[in-house]
Formats: C-alpha cells, sequence, structure tokens
C-alpha cells in the first residue's frame, strides 16, 4: 500500500463530509470545485499553514507532531477510531508478521465450551475458528474452502450468505470499515490487499464502500438475520481481543434470556457441523 495516497484520500474524503456553512464558512464563497471544506479552511480551522497542511495530505511531512495530527482530526471532527487511522496513516507501521491462519488449540476449547455461537477472526477478518452453534447459524465454516472463510468474501462474493442479512447495506459498510481499519494497522500485509484488490475487481459495492474511506472497530452490537429454519432473529453480539494476540477477536452472539431467539439458539446449537480444520 503507497501510505501517501491513502492518507491523502482518507483526509479528501473526512473535508468532503463536511459542509462549509457547519463549519462557519459561507458556502457560496468563490466557486467550489470539490464538495465539503477547502484544503486552505481546513488549515485554518486546524491552526496550521496553508502549505503545511497540502505537504501532510500529499504525504510529504513524515515528521507532522501528535498535536498537529489531533489538532486536524479535531477540524475534521473524526471519531476515536478515525482518529487512530488518521496517525497510522500518517506514520506507518513497519513491516509486521503476517495474520496467523491457525489458532491455539485452548481458543478451539474456549470456543467450544461456549454455549452461543462464537467466531475467532483474524485481522483481515478470516474466520479461523468456531463453534457447532456457530455453524447452525451461520454456515458450516468447515465445509468452506480455507480461503472463503472470510467474513468480507462471505458477504460479497457468497449470494446465499448475504441473503441472510436484512440490514446488509450496513453490515457489508461497517465490515469493510474492519478491513480499511487493519489495512492502516498493517499496511504492508500483502494478503490483506489481495483480498481487497480481488473483492474489488469481483463486485462494484465492495469498490463503492471501500472508496468512503469509513473505518470501524468491533465492539459490540444488534444483529438481525434472517434464518432459513429459524425465521427472523435480532441478535446482541460483544467482542473481545486477546492480550497475548491482538491480531485475533472473539465475538460471540447472544439472546435476551427466555426470548423466541435464545429458544432458537438452543435448537440451531444442535445442527450437525464439521469440526475446524
Amino acid at each position: 500500500m503507497d501510505t501517501r495516497n491513502e492518507l491523502g484520500a482518507f483526509l479528501r474524503s473526512r473535508r468532503a463530509r463536511i459542509r462549509p456553512e457547519d463549519a462557519g464558512f459561507a458556502s457560496g464563497a468563490g466557486r467550489r470545485r470539490v464538495p465539503g471544506l477547502r484544503r486552505e479552511e481546513l488549515a485554518h480551522l486546524a491552526g496550521v499553514s496553508v502549505d503545511y497542511y497540502v505537504r501532510l495530505e500529499q504525504g510529504r511531512n513524515r515528521g507532522v507532531s501528535d498535536a498537529v495530527l489531533d489538532a486536524v482530526a479535531v477540524a475534521l471532527r473524526l471519531d476515536p477510531a478515525e482518529r487512530d487511522h488518521l496517525h497510522r496513516l500518517a506514520r506507518p507501521a513497519p513491516a509486521a508478521p503476517g495474520g496467523a491462519g491457525r489458532v491455539r488449540p485452548g481458543v478451539q476449547q474456549l470456543l467450544n465450551a461456549i454455549g452461543a455461537p462464537a467466531l475467532a477472526v483474524g485481522r483481515r477478518l478470516d474466520v479461523l475458528a468456531w463453534n457447532s452453534p456457530a455453524c447452525g447459524l451461520f454456515t458450516d465454516f468447515a465445509r468452506l474452502p480455507v480461503r472463503e472463510r472470510n467474513i468480507v468474501r462471505l458477504h460479497f462474493l457468497h449470494p446465499e450468505f448475504a441473503a441472510r442479512y436484512p440490514d446488509r447495506e450496513a453490515v457489508v459498510r461497517y465490515a469493510v470499515g474492519q478491513l480499511r481499519l487493519a489495512a492502516g494497522r498493517f499496511p504492508h500485509d500483502a494478503e490483506l490487499w489481495q483480498l481487497v484488490e480481488e473483492v474489488s475487481a469481483r463486485h462494484a459495492d465492495f469498490r463503492r464502500h471501500w472508496a468512503e474511506h469509513t473505518v470501524h472497530v468491533k465492539a459490540h452490537g444488534i444483529k438481525r438475520i434472517n434464518h432459513p429454519v429459524a425465521g427472523a432473529l435480532t441478535l446482541s453480539y460483544e467482542v473481545t481481543h486477546f492480550p497475548q494476540d491482538e491480531d485475533l477477536n472473539l465475538t460471540v452472539f447472544t439472546a435476551a434470556p427466555g426470548s423466541p431467539e435464545e429458544r432458537a439458539l438452543r435448537e440451531l446449537a444442535g445442527v450437525s457441523s464439521s469440526s475446524p480444520a
């Protein structure tokens, strides 16, 4: 990844979403060739010179300080995930070892001990381990080729999987935002960029979402699923990370006690499934 281009594209995308009048500038002041704030307006809000900001947006200011990046983040109204992404793009991390393709036996034992659907997901959104309830809820991951056990590929390249989500637009936007955040953390991950290139070439919706430069941190939320057997389900999910492996997260899906969803999850937990490879 050319982090200079990524930094500039991210900053331009964040400038474009701010209406000039909302930032105290007259929207009709001069001809505007691009939506949102001009570079000089953003520089004014951040308290830096126009030349300094232009060099930053062009990736030519590698010595930029935290204070300047934070000022730009405030001017652009970035949320915490976007602020972190800006810092990482401005100061790219050195090449790191590729994300693991397997998990420790203890992680699989933990998943097996959890009665609710649970997945262990890697940095590239690869599903690296799962339990039987997760197979009943989503799909039998063991029957998929290893490279297809990926959240992004499933949402964009497997229509039968994507059709289960009534909120598909929000769900895929969220997934792409997670992948975009990972790309900022691991700019030299060749396999991650191969995934981006492959899905970009095969699906216009992915290209559209990727071009928006949206970033998301997966933490918790609500997932709605139209299950072919259990019907419409509304589930909660929580995400936690392993301190010894920050590239790996554990996602667990639950339902309110006594709810129809809780009964459905108990039934789905008995669905026959294959063991992880």
